[in-house]
């Protein structure tokens, strides 16, 4: 592929397509925004406005002959595979959003299409570049904390009922439930630290009265390096716990509060702006033992990498940004917890 920007088309322009994705593109010169599929009328005017230069469009089908170089797949969870599958078959590179699909199969059928084809395939987990877990990678990597024995994450976002559109009433087969929503973030982090896992636990409950698929989730991974990593996710937890607890032979690292870059792009910061990725100091994490922690300053967070990396990815000079099989083993999680809770 040459210097020339890199010819995008988006489908899909809900939350994932608008902001984790349109956003970044927009604001990185390596990227010319052709395209975007979205069948609702509303969301198409918003895509417009948001890429004048792209042609709105109803159905993938839609966007055969304009000489894509790149599909992002920001659907529903159902049709991850089979839109990624359609745009490979067109001859374009491939980002889909988490979780690359529905089950661990599906997954490696997309990843063997793409090899047959000698196109990329990527998944997007942005996560890997919050600023609470670059931080934590760090202080393990450092030895900081000693021999890590525990790893605890959490996303416990309080929603008395399931957001508008699709996932209101998704069911577990149609990729519905925190399961899928969340568990893809937690369990790829923890896989990225600690390595393979041996044993899975988990505690899956559907506790809201409108919920069709599962909102309150706990799962216990054991890693073959002997670590064991607890992940919350919730949407019933009135007070949510530390977003990270890193516990060591030699002192812990705990944080508190989401990191900021989505609530920033949804608001209309550009990634380009001094203030993105940074946290408010009086949320930086402490690290110690007791009463003689300290505060150790967040990294900025840095999701614009994933599309930075995925360009020279492009380009012949890096690998991709994400393995999809990497998504697969967070799928093999996610699916041998579901097993052991029939």
């Amino acid at each position: 592929m040459s210097g020339a920007p890199i010819r995008v088309g988006i489908v899909g322009f809900g939350l994932a397509g608008r902001v984790f994705h349109g956003a970044l593109l927009a604001a990185d010169p390596d990227y010319d925004v052709a395209a975007v599929v979205t069948r609702d009328a509303d969301r198409a005017a918003d895509a417009a406005h948001r890429h004048p230069a792209a042609a709105v469009v109803a159905s993938s089908a839609d966007l055969a002959g304009m000489g894509l170089d790149l599909v992002v797949v920001a659907t529903p969870n159902a049709t991850h595979a089979d839109v990624a599958a359609e745009a490979l078959r067109a001859g374009s590179a491939v980002v889909v959003d988490k979780p690359v699909a529905t089950s661990a199969a599906e997954a490696r059928a997309l990843i063997a299409q793409a090899e047959s084809s000698d196109r990329l395939l990527t998944v997007y987990q942005n996560r890997r570049w919050d600023g609470d877990y670059l931080t934590a990678s760090r202080l393990i990597a450092d030895g900081a904390l000693g021999d890590v024995h525990t790893f605890e994450s959490r996303f416990e976002p309080w929603k008395t009922a399931n957001r508008a559109g699709w996932k209101s009433s998704a069911t577990v087969a149609d990729g519905g439930g925190i399961l899928f929503d969340l568990g893809p973030h937690l369990v790829d982090q923890a896989l990225r630290l600690f390595g393979p896992v041996s044993d899975v636990h988990a505690e899956i409950a559907t506790r809201r009265p409108t919920a069709t698929a599962d909102d309150d989730v706990l799962l216990s991974l054991r890693h073959e390096s002997g670590v064991r990593s607890r992940l919350w996710m919730s949407h019933v937890a009135a007070q949510p716990g530390p977003r990270l607890r890193v516990l060591g032979s030699e002192g812990a690292y705990v944080v508190s509060g989401l990191d900021p870059q989505e609530a920033q792009l949804a608001d209309g910061l550009s990634p380009a702006d001094d203030a993105y990725g940074l946290v408010d100091p009086a949320r930086h994490g402490t690290i110690g033992i007791g009463d003689d922690a300290r505060v150790v300053p967040t990294e900025r967070g840095r999701y614009p990498l994933f599309y930075g990396r995925l360009a020279a990815a492009l380009r012949g000079e890096a690998e991709v940004p994400v393995d999809p099989r990497d998504a697969v083993a967070a799928l093999e999680v996610i699916e041998e917890a579901r097993r052991g809770t029939r």
